[in-house]
């Protein structure tokens, strides 16, 4: 099992910086999903921004979220940085 989701923050561009339950940390960039179902709601900033942390990964409050396994293989790691505080 790859690691979990334990602290985002909303950067712009629409992209993710996310820790993962390992202490590593990395970048997952969401704009891929913005044309597609329920993610295109993410377009609005003031919303993107809501994200927050559900059960190990990702989400927002009108329930879209991203596997964790995802967000943990496409992030790209922030090489050396390793988060010290939960």
């Amino acid at each position: 099992m790859n690691p979990r989701v334990i602290k985002v923050t909303p950067q712009s561009g629409y992209k993710l910086d996310i820790v993962f339950s390992n202490t590593e940390q990395g970048i997952y960039d969401c704009s891929h999903l913005l044309d597609f179902g329920v993610f295109k709601e993410l377009k609005d900033v003031t919303y993107f921004d809501q994200v927050t942390v559900c059960d190990g990964t990702v989400a927002w409050p009108h329930d879209q979220d991203i596997c964790p396994d995802t967000l943990y293989i496409e992030a790209v790691k922030k090489i050396g940085v390793r988060d010290t505080q939960s």
